[in-house]
């Protein structure tokens, strides 16, 4: 596994390539908006209807395992106030 760093607006990001695949951290990402609380930044990036959807579409495209059904019963709770 192959691994880099870029500079996006100050910010160190590390990216992994792997199989002619190209993996960002996302912890990287989330120290620019908050260095101090990245678990914070992304957890609520996790809650996001829209990061859920994003993560569904792409375990469609990629998964040949992905359990859509059970995905569906998920993704309909995303962004209610009881999601986790």
């Amino acid at each position: 596994m192959a691994k880099q760093k870029i500079n996006v607006k100050g910010t160190e990001i590390v990216v992994f390539s792997k199989e002619k695949e190209d993996y960002i951290s996302l912890t990287d990402i989330a120290k620019y908006k908050d260095s101090e609380r990245t678990n914070y930044i992304i957890q609520n990036w996790m809650r996001s209807r829209s990061t859920i959807e994003f993560i569904g579409l792409w375990e469609l495209l990629h998964n040949p395992d992905f359990k859509g059904i059970e995905f569906d019963a998920f993704k309909n709770e995303a962004g209610s106030k009881f999601f986790p």
